[in-house]
């Protein structure tokens, strides 16, 4: 039985994919538009060695697996059951045809994996974990984020709006929901490449502070800022939100930031981020979420290694639940989870366009990483594994929200 043959019986009977091996075995769909290639041994090995998701992953990242033709409809065709263990009797299998090639085991890791070290969600190793992912190289997220600069789920305002229309309305959104007007003050936690700072006292006339753990996202946007003649309403700090000096905000904005908080760092979280704002000031939290509390908070290995180490998940009821203990009264939630399977597809088609720049700028297993990762989260999204909640808190002044009676965003 060739390598081709065998595969199926680790994605997954009638898979709508072919699948070819080094070998010359086939398998799979004969002339579907998706094609899985097994280029080497190897690709088995990582599979062996580490049985599911993360074996596959490391399989595509160091080329020994290859997928022919669109990603996301690669990954769609494959079933649930891929994300499982590989059957203990059908790994001892692989085990032994590959003990002769001395490829079973150890394997290799490849290098852009990361597990990051010291005490989870510390100060240093939360900047070690912002810095793998964001650090990457700031050319390389202009071409898949494209102008906005935007790192986070957009707002599509109809369904044939563009990337750079979806991230505006985004930020607005956010703005509106904040009450944000001239002469405010504005901190906006994680705030990235500083779009929503820049959005805010450009279109606003807000004084907005923005910080981040990534000193190269902070370069970029300082640069950004005087560029655009806003220096002197917006200023992006290469620093943790825990250290920020400054109190008595108007409005709070934390788009992105949550989930690389940790749950066990919630009420500390939303406490410090209540002690930043005035009485009566506003903050509107945009995070990835759990659909319930049937699941873990910790992602799967690939996504824990590869893309956001430490980063943790939870229902969009344990965040509600911890502001409204920690400081807030929750006026407002929604879900805006086929927003970001859109947003994905976008940065998608922008990495696909720009590939050779891509890999020659970050490395052929970065890109690989990027690629796989984007269409794999854009079907998590599709299919209710993940979703993305703003929640809406206001700090009282006593007992007063001074929140207009109806949403006038």
């Amino acid at each position: 039985m060739g390598w081709a043959e065998l595969f199926p019986r680790i994605l997954g009977e009638d898979v709508a994919v072919e699948i070819r091996a080094y070998d010359g075995s086939r398998a799979g769909t004969p002339g579907a538009p998706v094609a899985v290639e097994i280029r080497s041994p190897l690709a088995i090995a990582h599979l062996a060695a580490a049985p599911g998701e993360l074996g596959l992953a490391r399989a595509y990242v160091t080329g020994a697996l290859e997928v022919h033709g669109d990603m996301h409809a690669a990954l769609s065709a494959f079933p649930a059951v891929t994300l499982e263990a590989i059957p203990p009797k059908l790994r001892w299998e692989l085990m032994t045809r590959l003990a002769p090639m001395r490829l079973w085991w150890p394997v290799g890791v490849p290098a852009v994996e990361h597990r990051p070290r010291g005490w989870r969600h510390s100060k240093a190793r939360d900047s070690s974990s912002v810095s793998y992912h964001y650090d990457v190289s700031n050319r390389f997220y202009e071409w898949v984020l494209g102008p906005s600069m935007a790192y986070t789920c957009a707002v599509y305002p109809e369904a044939g709006a563009t990337l750079e229309q979806a991230q505006h309305a985004k930020h607005d959104l956010v703005a509106r929901k904040l009450g944000l007007a001239e002469g405010m003050r504005l901190l906006d936690v994680g705030c990235g490449w500083g779009g929503m700072v820049m959005h805010a006292a450009e279109q606003y006339g807000v004084r907005a502070l923005g910080v981040t753990l990534s000193r190269q996202q902070a370069q970029w946007a300082q640069k950004a800022i005087a560029e655009r003649g806003l220096a002197d309403l917006a200023e992006v700090r290469h620093l943790d939100y825990r250290d920020v000096a400054e109190s008595g905000f108007d409005a709070v904005s934390s788009i992105g930031l949550t989930e690389h908080i940790g749950a066990a760092q919630l009420p500390g979280y939303f406490s410090s981020l209540a002690d930043k704002l005035r009485p009566g000031g506003r903050l509107l939290n945009h995070c990835i979420t759990r659909p319930d509390g049937s699941h873990g908070s910790r992602p799967g290995k690939f996504i824990g290694r590869y893309v956001f180490p430490d980063g943790e998940l939870e229902p969009v009821g344990a965040l509600v639940s911890a502001m409204n203990d920690h400081g807030f009264e929750v006026r407002h939630e929604e879900n805006l989870r086929e927003h970001y399977a859109l947003t994905l597809a976008d940065w998608s088609a922008n990495l696909e366009h720009r590939w050779d720049d891509a890999v020659a700028e970050v490395g052929l297993s970065r890109a690989r990483v990027w690629r796989l990762y984007m269409a794999a989260c854009r079907l998590g999204f599709e299919r209710n594994v993940v979703q993305l909640h703003q929640v809406l808190g206001v700090k009282l002044d006593e007992y007063v929200s001074a929140m207009p009676l109806r949403p006038n965003w």
